[in-house]
């Protein structure tokens, strides 16, 4: 499908009260139309930062990130963030919630009005759209922020640790929810997350940092055979304990 991130030597060092810190260091990888990257790593070791640095939010003090063809010096209107808390305001409206990032930017016009109400109806909010994020469920509330992500129409959405403020069997649930749109809606998702059976079961590939200095340590390849992929199918697969287990070695090599 052609390569539409590519992270180059990226390397991050910053000051504290000890002195200069190390965050992550020659740090390469692409990401290709359309795929779903996890990034998982040791606690501390840089991920956040890094989606950070891709995002545009912070600059790298080495090495570059190029998003289509273009360099990212900036917070970058390519794409769209999802953090671990919704973030919803609880004065708004869902509609209104989904609606914030048009105003922000400007472009809250007629077409992306009824791009948001659509969304809304697809993925089945639209009913609930005059109620307030306080009268809905935290799956529901997790689907609406994605709707909001998705309203300002990014290339790329970088999901931060953004299913751990869940329950268990919640999160179980959103994942399912979460996957099914992005795949349905043709998103390159770059995703940080500390569950390794969650970057499985989401991604086409993993990739695993060291501890820090952050460096890449490996990345794999994730392929299952079951037919219409997910979440919950990929967990069931003989192959997904194979997986996890060879991922959690590297990981523990690193604590």
């Amino acid at each position: 499908m052609g390569e539409i991130v590519n992270v180059e030597k990226v390397g991050m060092k910053y000051q504290s009260l000890n002195g200069e810190i190390n965050a992550i260091e020659d740090i390469s990888f692409s990401v290709e139309k359309g795929e779903y990257v996890s990034i998982v790593g040791p606690s501390g070791c840089g991920k956040s930062t890094l989606l950070s640095i891709i995002s545009g939010l912070l600059k790298a003090t080495m090495g570059r990130v190029v998003i289509g063809g273009e360099e990212v010096l900036k917070n970058s209107d390519k794409v769209g963030y999802m953090l671990q808390k919704d973030h919803l305001f609880d004065w708004r409206t869902i509609y209104q919630n989904v609606v914030l990032g048009l105003e922000v930017r400007k472009i809250l016009n007629d077409d992306n009005r009824r791009y948001a109400i659509e969304l809304l109806k697809t993925y089945g909010l639209y009913e609930f759209k005059d109620k307030y994020p306080s009268q809905l469920s935290g799956g529901m509330r997790q689907r609406a922020a994605l709707i909001r992500t998705l309203a300002v129409k990014p290339e790329i959405l970088l999901l931060d640790e953004a299913f751990s403020a869940l329950d268990y069997q919640t999160r179980l649930a959103v994942t399912e929810d979460i996957y099914s749109i992005i795949k349905n809606e043709n998103k390159t998702a770059i995703m940080v997350t500390h569950d390794i059976s969650e970057s499985i079961s989401m991604s086409d590939r993993v990739i695993v940092l060291s501890r820090r200095p952050a460096v890449v340590s490996s990345i794999h390849s994730i392929r299952f055979d079951c037919p219409k992929r997910t979440p919950l199918k990929c967990r069931e697969d003989p192959n997904f304990r194979e997986y996890f287990n060879t991922i959690w070695k590297e990981l523990d090599v690193h604590v």
